[in-house]
C-alpha cells in the first residue's frame, strides 16, 4: 500500500509542478488533475524520434493524454503498431490497438483519445504483441527517472498488465515526454512505481539512472473498488 508520507510528498510535488507551468505558460491553464499537455509537446516527440530505442521499436505502447499526442502520430505515420489504453482501463479489452496498415480513419483523427473511442478496435491483454518501448505521460520526473503521474495510477497498472502476461522484458524501454520545468529533483516512489529509462524534453534526453520494475500486478494491493472500475483486475482479487 502507498506510505502516507510518500503519498503526500507526491501530491506536493504535483502541485508544485502545475502550478509552474501554469506560471510560466507553459502548459494550458485548468492543467491541475491532468498529465499536463506542454508546450513543446511536439518538439520532444521529434527529438525522440531521433533516438536508436524509438527507431528500433515496431510495436509501441503510448499513453492517450494530448500531450503525446505528436508521438502517436509519429508513431503511425513511421509504420509502428500503436497500442493505446482505453482511459481508466475501464473496458475488459484496455486498450485501443492503431494498425498504420489498417486503420479506419485518417492518422491525425485515430491517434486522438476521442477519435480512438469512435474508431479503434478494443484489443484485451492476451491479444496484444510483445511491446518494444512504452511511452507514457508524467507530471514530474527527476533525473534517475522516478516519475510522479497524476495520481490515479494507470500507468503503473499498466506496465505491471503488460509484465504478467510477458509481454515486457527488461530490455522493454520505457520513455516519457515532458517539458523541462517538469524535470525536478529527488521525487519519491512506492514499491508499484515503474522508473523510466529515459526522459525526453524538448530541450535534452536524460537517460535515467536507476530501474525498477513491478514483478506484476502486486495482488495483496488489489480491491474489490478497483477491481469493480477496472475489469481486467477482477482476475487479481485475492481468493
Amino acid at each position: 500500500m502507498t506510505d502516507p508520507a510518500v503519498a503526500e510528498a507526491k501530491r506536493a510535488a504535483r502541485n508544485r509542478v502545475w502550478d509552474v507551468l501554469e506560471h510560466e505558460n507553459a502548459a494550458p491553464r485548468g492543467v491541475h488533475g491532468h498529465i499536463p499537455n506542454f508546450v513543446g509537446a511536439q518538439d520532444a516527440a521529434a527529438r525522440l524520434a531521433g533516438l536508436e530505442v524509438w527507431n528500433a521499436a515496431r510495436v509501441v505502447k503510448c499513453n492517450p493524454d494530448r500531450a503525446q499526442l505528436p508521438v502517436r502520430i509519429r508513431a503511425l505515420q513511421q509504420g509502428k503498431l500503436v497500442y493505446m489504453a482505453v482511459p481508466r482501463l475501464a473496458t475488459p479489452a484496455p486498450f485501443y490497438v492503431l494498425d498504420p496498415d489498417a486503420l479506419p480513419a485518417p492518422i491525425a483523427v485515430i491517434a486522438t483519445a476521442t477519435g480512438a473511442a469512435d474508431h479503434a478496435a478494443k484489443v484485451d491483454v492476451a491479444n496484444l504483441l510483445p511491446v518494444d518501448l512504452i511511452v507514457c505521460g508524467s507530471v514530474a520526473v527527476d533525473r534517475s527517472g522516478v516519475r510522479v503521474g497524476k495520481g490515479a495510477g494507470y500507468a503503473d497498472i499498466e506496465v505491471a498488465l503488460l509484465t504478467d502476461a510477458g509481454l515486457i522484458s527488461d530490455s522493454t524501454i520505457i520513455v516519457t515526454t515532458v517539458h523541462q520545468l517538469q524535470v525536478v529533483e529527488d521525487l519519491p516512489r512506492d514499491e508499484h512505481d515503474f522508473i523510466v529509462d529515459v526522459v525526453v524534453t524538448p530541450d535534452e534526453v536524460i537517460y535515467g539512472s536507476a530501474r525498477h520494475r513491478p514483478a506484476g500486478i502486486l495482488r495483496e494491493q488489489v480491491t474489490a473498488e478497483q477491481a469493480d472500475a477496472i475489469p481486467v483486475l477482477r482476475p487479481y482479487l485475492p481468493g
